[in-house]
């Protein structure tokens, strides 16, 4: 099966990102980061070994750190240039090649959008995790960028007649708890954190992207250069279908979370099927 992204790509726009180091390009990183912080200071517990995993920027180990929730902090990224000096792994995008059973807090945000086997990158997350070791990660789900998708769409169309996909297509919220699930997590929760960002153009946005390293890094994109007039339609219609009464135009980022434990004899169980001492038709009768 042909991968999604061309990962060589992706690698390349995050090390553009890097070098240009836009610091107000990097809100929705600083925010999920402080979210990242929130979580993980309402835990309960404290943890030996963390690790942060292809999260392209230190602000997920700093998270971590802020916390002081966790004795040992290591990352783990895809180019020693990621890593600025910093102790760390170098690996293949969305590898994760650790012991068993050798950490028992992972971290990764706002990038597992971007992985062409996300199934597979949470499932070594779990052979990594102690029993009842934590998952924390957060990624770009369904609804981001939706309108500059409808607006590069509809303009190509009346432009070329066709499309070509231009926007990535983002995971759902509701389709989490089963990758959980699937890779043997336990007690698996996720929920969404929408932003809306307002610009004053376009290409404002278009701009804050590329200095994110968020542009367009799929295997099926048009490899022919996008015209003037394409780009100028798109912002016609994203300005005249998305735009505030002062002119402003909206776009909305999605930051799906997730948590998952590594399954361990501690933690809490169903009731196996039949095992109740009151039947729910007694309890229902006695409120009568």
């Amino acid at each position: 099966m042909q991968d999604l992204f061309d990962t060589p790509t992706t690698l390349a726009h995050r090390l553009r990102a890097l070098k240009l180091a836009d610091e107000q390009a990097l809100f929705l990183m600083r925010r999920a980061a402080e979210d990242l912080e929130d979580r993980l200071s309402a835990v309960g517990r404290t943890f030996k070994r963390a690790i942060a995993l292809h999260c392209f920027t230190d602000d997920a180990l700093n998270a971590v750190s802020a916390t002081g929730k966790a004795s040992e902090i290591g990352r783990i990224e895809p180019d020693f240039a990621f890593l600025q000096c910093d102790e760390g792994i170098v690996m293949d995008f969305g590898e994760v090649s650790l012991e068993p059973s050798s950490v028992d807090l992972a971290v990764s945000i706002l990038s597992m959008h971007e992985m062409n086997d996300l199934p597979g990158f949470l499932i070594q997350i779990r052979r990594a995790l102690m029993p009842d070791g934590l998952f924390l990660g957060a990624f770009l789900g369904t609804g981001t960028l939706s309108e500059l998708r409808d607006s590069l769409l509809t303009a190509e169309i009346e432009i070329y007649g066709g499309t070509s996909p231009r926007v990535f297509p983002f995971a759902d919220v509701r389709d989490s708890g089963a990758l959980l699930q699937r890779a043997g997590l336990a007690l698996p929760v996720s929920d969404v954190d929408t932003v809306t960002v307002r610009y004053a153009t376009m290409f404002d946005l278009i701009r804050d992207l590329r200095a994110m390293g968020a542009t367009n890094s799929l295997t099926d994109r048009s490899r022919r250069p996008a015209t003037r007039a394409l780009f100028a339609r798109a912002a016609e219609i994203y300005a005249e279908r998305y735009s505030d009464p002062d002119g402003r135009i909206r776009a909305t980022f999605s930051i799906v979370w997730l948590s998952g434990w590594a399954p361990a004899e501690s933690q809490q169980k169903p009731l196996r099927p039949g095992s109740a001492q009151v039947s729910l038709q007694k309890l229902l009768e006695g409120k009568q």
